[in-house]
């Protein structure tokens, strides 16, 4: 028997191995199970190139527990190892600058096992003491190998009739769970799942009798030759299909898939599939697998995959990224950007298919395609110069339009007097129904924009088209949405505007977080007697808010209460009515405030001009006592008046009930207040 030290040059690799790489343990099952498929790959490689001329046999690589005795073996029947090449693969771990790379890179597991292919070693991190049983392929005297931990081991010969590897891990007190047949048979399904050689784990079971029951069938865990390995030739939709139940049992089925399969410059193979996505992007992420050689390494692929296409489900398999990664190498490998940059030309370029061959396919799946191409145009300036040829627009007819075809499509009726094409849009077909209407009786037309995301695309969309406008269609009235010449001024006078104001004034509702101002327009005599707008800016200010990314400025508009314009048809017929009747019953109250107003007014005038060209310290105190005192009367006078029309507004329902019209258009009357809207409705038809 042969005793030695493992040959390190640091005799730290022990405890970097169990102190710094404990937090990922559960990778030692990957990386010891990889081993052994190597081997085995190795052995098929020379019988078939003819340097084996043995049999073969069962290559299968097999898993076994035995809780009672501690122990957690794999094993395979690859080509094994003679005593020379046990001295150069397991106990050699000299390497040039290895003190230097571990004091730097102590605190990295990844680094440290992916660098210098210390995989076998990872056994360290759960186990107390490894052996290894191995015999060559060569015919050599089988070896039998033991180490506790220490730099110290044993290597003698030993009894093993079959070739291949046995590599016995005991496991230590602090990693039971590792004994446990759930989790060893949660980790290979996580890590070993499409591993190209037969992994064993147990034997199948079967229910019998109303139990379950072991047969002597292996419990093969994985499947040697996934969809992806094979070339998109050979397989069919429904090899597709089956694929994607086999990496997500309980989804619903895809919209379609993309089979990657690049060898140059890099080596690429995958199949990407479009989920159904209506809501939530957060819950889809982290779908995509990424794999080296059929060995999975993680399912978070931000760094490979562009963020936008994290939304994609299904698999990525690349040699060209190791098994090891770390986010900074994800962020600056050369290699890595290429597979991004060629990941995305790919979906581009397949959705570009399916719109050009199978646009009515396309059109059907928009709703569900909506989400990641919108994501891809704000987030990727390629992919939005690829998408912008198929990203569709709909209108609240259903039907389906590219850029270029809507433009053409509305230029001529919605082209404004500066030559901007307006773009008009609904976020909710039946809340904004009304006005949808009153925008296509004008020989408009409308879009629908609801999305998750078409807030910010909506002003994607205007910063790249020059001279084009998105404006939501209850952001104005309907003949100031798409101004064509100036607008009809309003014939009333100042005192008539001041009585509509506070007679609408209060008799608006007070409602959480929403502010009214009541304006006056010329509109038709045929058109609504009052309409509640939402300013464009200030209302998609507080859309983007609500998906700002902590974005501070969208954060500050998010908290601004909800402002609305209640505007007045000053040339509705009911409007009309309405001040003659005011002017009846208040006149008499109100002419003499007016009167008293006037007088004060002219003399706060009077005074104000002779302060012309005077700096504050010229002004004579008892005339900034007059003007302080002429003010406060204004005021007092001012809302004597505002009682007047209060008083009288209280007495007309009609005033409340055109309000709550326009309320109930748009979706804000609720509660008691549609209640009360009800009953007056009735007493009025009385």
């Amino acid at each position: 028997m042969a005793k030695g030290n493992i040959g390190v040059t640091t005799d730290n690799i022990f405890p970097v191995i169990k102190k710094f790489l404990y937090s990922d343990h559960e990778i030692f099952l990957r990386e010891l199970v990889s081993n052994a498929v190597d081997a085995t790959q190795k052995l098929k490689t020379l019988a078939s190139v003819g340097e084996y001329q043995g049999e073969v046999g069962d290559l299968q690589v097999e898993v076994k527990l035995d809780a009672e005795a501690g122990t957690l073996t794999i094993s395979d029947r690859g080509v094994g190892m003679t005593a020379e090449e046990i001295e150069k693969y397991i106990n050699q771990i000299a390497f040039s600058g290895a003190t230097d790379f571990l004091d730097k890179y102590k605190e990295d597991a990844n680094a440290i096992i992916g660098h210098f292919g210390l995989g076998f070693y990872s056994a360290f991190m759960v186990a107390k003491q490894v052996e290894i049983f191995t015999k060559s392929y060569t015919d050599a005297p089988a070896q039998h190998w033991s180490c506790d931990g220490s730099p110290e081991y044993t290597l003698e010969a030993c009894d093993k009739a079959e070739r291949g590897t046995d590599i016995v891990l005991h496991i230590d007190d602090d990693n039971k769970d590792f004994l446990e047949e759930a989790r060893i048979s949660g980790l290979l399904t996580k890590y070993c799942k499409f591993l190209p050689v037969p992994i064993a784990f147990g034997t199948k079971k079967e229910w019998k009798d109303g139990k379950e029951v072991e047969t002597n069938e292996p419990n093969i865990i994985n499947n040697p030759e996934p969809a992806w390995t094979k070339k998109p030739a050979d397989l069919k939709d429904e090899d597709y299909a089956n694929f994607y139940r086999e990496l997500y049992p309980y989804a619903e089925d895809p919209l379609f898939h993309i089979h990657l399969n690049v060898d140059y410059p890099f080596n690429l193979t995958g199949i990407l599939y479009f989920p159904r996505i209506k809501n939530n992007i957060d819950l889809q992420r982290n779908k995509i697998q990424l794999y080296c050689n059929q060995v999975f390494v993680t399912d978070s692929v931000e760094g490979i995959v562009p963020d936008f296409l994290t939304l994609l489900h299904g698999v990525i398999d690349s040699p060209d990224i190791p098994l090891n990664v770390s986010r900074s190498y994800l962020q600056s490998d050369q290699n890595v950007k290429k597979i991004s940059t060629h990941i995305t030309k790919k979906v581009a370029d397949r959705l570009q298919e399916i719109f050009k061959n199978e646009r009515a396919s396309f059109e059907e799946k928009w709703d569900a395609l909506r989400i990641f191409i919108v994501y891809g145009m704000l987030s990727d300036e390629k992919f939005y110069d690829r998408a912008k040829e198929f990203a569709l627009l709909q209108n609240v007819d259903g039907k389906a339009f590219t850029f270029t075809e809507y433009k053409d499509l509305i230029s001529v009726e919605q082209t404004d007097k500066d030559g901007n094409v307006i773009y008009l849009y609904a976020t909710n077909a039946e809340e904004q129904h009304a006005y949808i209407e009153a925008a296509k009786n004008k020989g408009y037309d409308v879009l629908l924009m609801d999305g998750q995301l078409d807030i910010h695309w909506i002003s994607q969309l205007e910063q790249k088209n020059e001279k084009s406008r998105f404006v939501r269609v209850d952001s104005d009235v309907v003949e100031k949405l798409i101004v064509k010449a100036d607008a009809p001024k309003v014939t009333l006078n100042a005192e008539q505007q001041t009585a509509l104001t506070s007679l609408f004034q209060s008799q608006l509702p007070k409602l959480n977080k929403t502010e009214f101002l009541v304006t006056m327009e010329q509109l038709g005599a045929d058109d609504q007697p009052i309409v509640i707008t939402q300013n464009e800016f200030m209302r998609r200010m507080k859309d983007m808010s609500a998906t700002g990314g902590g974005n501070p400025m969208m954060s500050f508009y998010g908290e601004m209460p909800d402002s609305y314009n209640l505007v007045v048809n000053t040339a509705h017929p009911l409007v009309d009515v309405l001040l003659k009747e005011e002017d009846a019953a208040c006149s008499e109250k109100i002419n003499p405030l007016v009167d008293a107003i006037g007088q004060l007014e002219k003399r706060r005038n009077e005074i104000k001009d002779t302060h012309k060209d005077k700096k504050d310290e010229e002004v004579p105190q008892a005339e900034k006592a007059e003007l302080e005192t002429l003010d406060k009367q204004i005021g007092e006078l001012s809302a004597q008046k505002k009682t007047v029309y209060a008083t009288f507004a209280a007495t007309q329902p009609k005033i409340k009930q055109l309000i709550d019209i326009a309320l109930l258009a748009n979706n804000m009357l609720k509660g008691k207040d549609l209640s009360d809207f009800v009953k007056r409705s009735i007493s009025l038809l009385k």
